[in-house]
């Protein structure tokens, strides 16, 4: 029965709290059961218990009521150390706050400035972390970076972090997730202790917010945000927020909190190009063979996957990584032939797909138009028909639907992308300055 109830708990908090933050922190608990009115559980280390008991205990405790499980406390034993208890969270108390102690998520150890790869698409990233984390006066605040997955924002992110605590070890660091952010905040209104909430936030020296697109929508958090934001920027404080997007192409984030993190620096992590992606691969090889002595990289195989893998850095590194353990476990030479053999599904997976985000930015770039600009209800010729190239070529190149297209174009009806694709069909008949500029963003965007 504890165990069906412990399972239905466990999807609840994944809902709420998010995949991330359930993989990292939920996932490796075991449960061991409810002694008297204690629940017990297994975790690997001792630090990841009091993270959760500090972070969750109270979520579990109401979860635990919820399924009429009557538990008053929890209790988390360290897997290697079973005498290693975490203080337990009495679920008749608010979780209390430990002293100073920031509710900071970890630095990964491997995220540090030494190991950032450093090319010509993330050089201006890396300059400006590495000044913010120098602890002298910047005249840029907040620092804004964006990228797609597995362009080094969170990479940079804890390596500022690291960097700002070793130059100076007294300083308050704080790095969380948007979803901490937001989850922290709704725990302090329901145990009405806002003023617990504000205090830690805004007594830090560097705040980090990573994945900021996540509190989009939610209006009191977004309310929260921007006073925090402005209490710190007001005191001088460092802020360094990570997205997916740039600030004002953030759908459902506010305006005010928009004008508030472009008045600092917005740096784009652009796609890794084949210099960087070789550079990365050298790096990551020379790490992974001294860990494996006995295996060798032929320089031909890293080419080769600069080339096929473009899209996505862990990726690349997964498949490095996939092929250093194969050679070493089953004995056999790293090949080109070996090489796709054993990545063929990472291989395939990788082809080249063009999404229709990456031809608004492209249309945009071209025609010297913000993002803004291209989704907004504006007629003008000048926006109109850059719009209209950037409809026509999300039908040619994508596989998307006439209505998901226009949605992705400020919410227009599928009528608007039939005469859009029309228009430009016909143009590039007529006008042969629309034709090149097509055809040269075609191959562009299939290059």
């Amino acid at each position: 029965m504890e165990k069906n109830s412990w399972g239905r708990i466990r999807t609840e908090l994944h809902a709420s709290i998010g995949g991330d933050a359930f993989k990292n922190w939920i996932d490796p608990l075991v449960f061991d059961g409810v002694d008297g009115t204690i629940a017990r559980f297994t975790v690997p280390t001792s630090f990841m218990g009091n993270w959760v008991s500090r972070n969750y205990g109270d979520a579990i405790l109401h979860l635990f009521s919820v399924e009429e499980v009557h538990v008053d406390r929890l209790e988390f034993n360290a897997a290697a150390h079973s005498n290693a208890n975490v203080k337990p969270v009495k679920s008749a108390e608010k979780p209390a706050v430990q002293g100073k102690e920031l509710p900071s998520s970890p630095l990964d150890d491997r995220f540090t400035f030494d190991n950032f790869v450093v090319g010509k698409p993330n050089e201006l990233a890396h300059a400006a972390a590495r000044r913010v984390a120098e602890g002298g006066p910047v005249s840029f605040n907040p620092l804004f970076l964006y990228g797609g997955v597995g362009l080094g924002k969170t990479h940079l992110m804890h390596a500022i972090a690291h960097e700002v605590k070793q130059r100076n070890p007294l300083a308050r660091v704080l790095y969380i997730s948007a979803e901490q952010f937001m989850y922290r905040f709704v725990q302090a209104l329901r145990f009405k202790d806002m003023y617990t909430f504000k205090e830690l936030f805004r007594s830090v020296d560097v705040l980090m917010v990573d994945d900021v697109q996540f509190i989009a929508g939610k209006d009191s958090t977004q309310d929260e945000f921007f006073h925090t934001f402005n209490a710190l920027i007001e005191n001088n404080k460092q802020i360094i927020i990570s997205a997916d997007r740039s600030p004002g192409e953030i759908d459902g984030l506010e305006d005010r909190i928009k004008s508030r993190m472009q008045c600092g620096l917005v740096v784009d992590l652009h796609p890794t190009d084949y210099e960087l992606r070789l550079g990365i691969l050298q790096s990551k090889t020379e790490a992974q063979i001294k860990l494996n002595p006995g295996v060798e990289m032929d320089m031909r195989v890293l080419e080769f996957l600069a080339h096929r893998i473009s899209s996505n850095v862990r990726v690349l590194e997964g498949a490095l990584t996939r092929l250093i353990a194969f050679s070493s476990l089953v004995g056999r030479e790293i090949t080109l032939d070996m090489a796709q053999e054993c990545l063929t599904d990472i291989l395939r997976a990788s082809e080249r797909k063009v999404t229709i985000d990456e031809i608004q930015r492209k249309v945009a770039d071209h025609f010297n138009l913000r993002m803004s600009d291209l989704l907004s209800a504006r007629r003008a010729r000048a926006v109109a028909r850059p719009r209209q190239v950037a409809m026509f070529l999300s039908k040619m190149l994508t596989s998307k639907s006439l209505p998901e297209i226009g949605r992705k174009f400020g919410g227009r009806d599928h009528t608007t992308v039939i005469h859009a694709v029309k228009r430009i069909e016909e143009l590039k008949q007529s006008d042969s300055q629309i034709a090149e500029d097509v055809e040269l963003l075609r191959r562009m965007l299939e290059a």
